[in-house]
């Protein structure tokens, strides 16, 4: 018994060394008015029979005080966007740091926190590269509660359903990113999402 006993303390010391050593970087946080429009703070719309708003929600908050909340109907054939980050047309949309103040060859994925209902419905991460590409990972809405969401660079794959007309489609993730994106897929509800990160490399 003793000997499990050591093993088990072994085992989770070690386990807490390793998320010890993690570093990351924030680049959002939802702190702050979260609002829509020309000068808002997220840029987000929606069409072909979908809708989405946005808001800022202080009960349920991964950390802060505050986190994203969006309320949604994905319709089959519509389509939804709520970005953040550069070169959006939603002018206070920015992140905490800006893409060419960031050494991305330090970096290996985007994190995020998600506050879902566990009804397995897919959720699209996207990002837009250095030559406008847009790429895509896709999540699974797996757990109620909060969950943290690993995006690895290497398993985002280039969008094949739409592509802006000002894209340099060479196939390959080109940085710095400017920003990124949520979109649930054919589904409603309300999702939350909380502290966007950067994960450098071990």
């Amino acid at each position: 018994m003793r000997s499990f006993i050591l093993v088990a303390i072994i085992l989770l010391s070690v386990y807490g060394l390793a998320l010890a050593q993690e570093k990351t970087l924030l680049l959002d946080d939802y702190e702050g008015p979260i609002n829509g429009g020309p000068v808002g703070t997220v840029d987000f719309g929606a069409g072909n029979g979908s809708t989405v708003e946005v808001s800022a929600d202080t009960d349920i908050k991964n950390s802060g005080s505050q986190s994203l909340k969006v309320d949604y109907i994905a319709m089959p054939g519509g389509y939804i966007w709520v970005a953040k980050g550069y070169g959006l047309d939603a002018l206070n949309s920015s992140w905490l740091v800006k893409p060419e103040d960031i050494n991305w060859q330090k970096y290996k994925a985007f994190s995020f926190y998600m506050y879902g209902t566990g009804a397995g419905e897919t959720i699209a991460f996207d990002i837009r590269d250095a030559n406008a590409e847009v790429w895509r990972y896709l999540v699974k809405d797996r757990a109620k509660g909060w969950t943290r969401i690993v995006c690895p660079f290497a398993e985002f794959n280039q969008r094949d359903d739409w592509q802006p007309s000002t894209a340099v489609k060479n196939n390959i993730l080109d940085f710095p990113v400017s920003s990124y994106q949520y979109e649930p897929r054919e589904s409603q509800g309300a999702l939350h999402f909380d502290r966007v990160e950067l994960i450098e490399k071990e």
